[in-house]
């Protein structure tokens, strides 16, 4: 009866009315998922069922959630929150005590992570009234909002989250549906119960996911990396209806391991100078994709532009001379040639990735095994989206803290100091000469910018490509007025 009801769903949702029926590409698994380290799919239904102080419209905008206004001071170093007048599951008042501990509570949490050191300028938040809060900071954060509106900040209270989205559980689906305005001590928006449609979820293998946009049994898909970008153009039909995120981040190999051949940072470099990186991207086909062999995507608003892109005007055929002139001195040792493992999701995306890179590292005379996503391996294909638009969220990714294999002590001590700094221009400073030792560390090699994918069929309201690729489950759940 369940998948009757959703291929009915289908559509009614291509005219504008009725419940939504979406594919998720996940394991559901993700329901349960929590703490500081979540799946994309988890962070998808913590982001719609557990609010924090602000959140994220379908363009990727902070909106209010919690909090319903902010003002920041003019030196940047203090953020006040008003809070809305409303209630906890089970109708407690929201309050600036409850909301500030969940808030301390949840930075807990996340120490020791790269998304900790992105909010590591907080040095305290402090109750200011009965609905007011403050978050004092060390060094002016421009990005803190969009850090605050993370599923990983959602404020719970009870274990509970306030919404916007509660969920109801099928052996076969999983519905969600926007908490009713008063529920919340809210005022309902304009025809909020003709407006309001509930989303029933499937979470699915990405080859799942897609069979059932093109069955008809799903009028959105979310979730797509390259992994899974060439199921995304298979058919004529979920071809014609792929929606592309604008998004930046890092896409490319991280050492997992620092021995053997791959400790000693020039012989990492030779790993970054056999890839060739356009034939990699042009046996996606996808126009517009571009390689990069920096650790940091170029033109942020921090980037003082003092590295860029490796081995400009420098040949393949010499680039791959002196890598192999590396792999052969190691070999002279007595070490044979180098296997490397390298963990990757499975998906025929991750096959084309590495079936170039076989060939690439075949080419200066290395062998290459794949494992999978979570087995031990030397190098691990990382493929992540940045959460804000500056070099910190690059260089925190690739910190001593966070990731040991060949780190940077020197990049680490630079990039500390940046976050202490107050001055933009010595900030910028900073974090260029970081980037460079990080950069000649070699423990990330840079391959492209990621790539985030949708499959949304035509007529569907609440869905917008934005530089996150992050797209939220409450506008999917308002009908347009």
């Amino acid at each position: 009866m369940l998948a009757a009801l959703v291929l009915g769903m289908a559509g009614c949702s291509r005219r504008g009315e009725g419940p939504l029926p979406i594919a998720l590409i996940g394991e559901k698994t993700a329901l349960q998922a929590n703490g500081p380290r979540i799946s994309p799919a988890a962070q998808m239904v913590r982001g719609a069922t557990v609010e924090g102080l602000v959140g994220f419209d379908a363009g990727g905008h902070i909106v209010p959630a919690l909090a319903d206004r902010w003002i920041i001071t003019d030196d940047g170093e203090s953020y006040i929150f008003r809070l809305r007048d409303g209630t906890w599951p089970g109708g407690a008042r929201i309050t600036a005590e409850t909301a500030a501990a969940a808030l301390r509570k949840a930075l807990a949490q996340i120490k020791g992570t790269a998304l900790g050191l992105d909010l590591a300028a907080i040095e305290q938040v402090r109750v200011m009234a009965d609905r007011v809060i403050e978050i004092d900071l060390s060094a002016p954060a421009p990005d803190l909002l969009t850090l605050l509106a993370q599923p990983e900040l959602g404020l719970p209270y009870a274990r509970s989250g306030a919404g916007p989205m509660a969920v109801v559980r099928k052996e076969d689906a999983t519905i969600f549906s926007l908490i009713p305005p008063e529920e919340r001590g809210l005022a309902p928006p304009e025809n909020f119960k003709r407006r309001a449609r509930p989303l029933v979820i499937n979470f699915a293998p990405a080859v799942s996911a897609v069979k059932r946009f093109n069955d008809g049994d799903a009028d959105v898909v979310l979730g797509g990396r390259i992994d899974s970008l060439p199921l995304a153009s298979a058919t004529p039909l979920s071809r014609g209806n792929i929606q592309l995120d604008p998004v930046i981040g890092m896409f490319g190999l991280l050492v997992d391991v620092e021995t053997g051949f791959l400790a000693e940072a020039p012989n990492r470099e030779a790993l970054a100078l056999a890839i060739d990186r356009d034939a990699m991207i042009a046996a996606f086909n996808i126009g517009g994709w571009q390689p990069t062999t920096r650790v940091v995507s170029s033109g942020l608003v921090d980037d003082p532009g003092t590295v860029g892109e490796r081995w400009m005007g420098v040949a393949m055929e010499q680039r791959r001379a002196l890598a192999a002139e590396l792999v052969t001195r190691y070999k002279a040792t007595g070490k044979g040639a180098p296997v490397l493992r390298i963990a990757a999701p499975d998906g025929p995306g991750s096959r084309i990735v590495l079936d170039r890179l076989a060939t690439d590292f075949d080419a200066i005379g290395m062998l290459v095994v794949r494992v999978g996503e979570n087995k031990p391996a030397d190098l691990r294909l990382v493929d992540a989206t940045a959460r804000y638009g500056r070099a910190t969220w690059f260089l925190n990714q690739l910190a001593c803290s966070v990731h040991k294999a060949a780190c940077s002590a020197a990049g680490d001590a630079l990039l500390a100091s940046a976050r202490k700094a107050k001055d933009a221009r010595e900030r910028a400073a900073l974090l260029g000469d970081a980037e460079a030792q990080i950069t000649a560390a070699n423990a990330f090699i840079p391959i492209a910018r990621p790539m985030r994918w949708s499959l949304v069929r035509s007529g569907v309201t609440g869905f917008a490509p934005n530089p996150w690729g992050w797209h939220p489950l409450p506008p999917l759940a308002m009908l347009a007025r």
